[in-house]
């Protein structure tokens, strides 16, 4: 399954999500059959997030190191690849160089 790089019939949130001092930024957009999504950059740095809701992380440019809550495992993801966090968790993740742009998509 490859990493989209455009969506159709979309409905776009113009306010920001904007995290660590505007080191991540993302938009909302909400597909027809309600599923939301967020597309958004990384900055270089490191940053651990929360999660509420199942996520799908799939990264479309830059690279990042990822680590879930729980583990020692450090995994690099590069544009193509992704990873999902399950509910009630979080995950550590650290940009070294450039831009990581990423799409989030929330899983029910």
């Amino acid at each position: 399954m490859s990493t989209p790089t455009q969506f159709q019939n979309v409905t776009a949130v113009a306010k920001a999500n904007v995290y660590f001092d505007g080191k991540v930024v993302s938009h909302s957009i909400l597909l027809p059959d309600g599923t939301k999504k967020t597309l958004g950059l990384i900055y270089p740095g490191a940053f651990h997030f929360g999660t509420d809701k199942a996520e799908r992380m799939e990264i479309v440019a830059g690279e990042c190191l990822v680590k879930p809550d729980g583990s020692t495992d450090v995994k690099t993801q590069g544009a193509g690849s992704r990873f999902d966090v399950p509910a009630k968790s979080g995950f550590d993740i650290e940009v070294r160089k450039g831009i990581c742009e990423y799409i989030c998509t929330f899983i029910d």
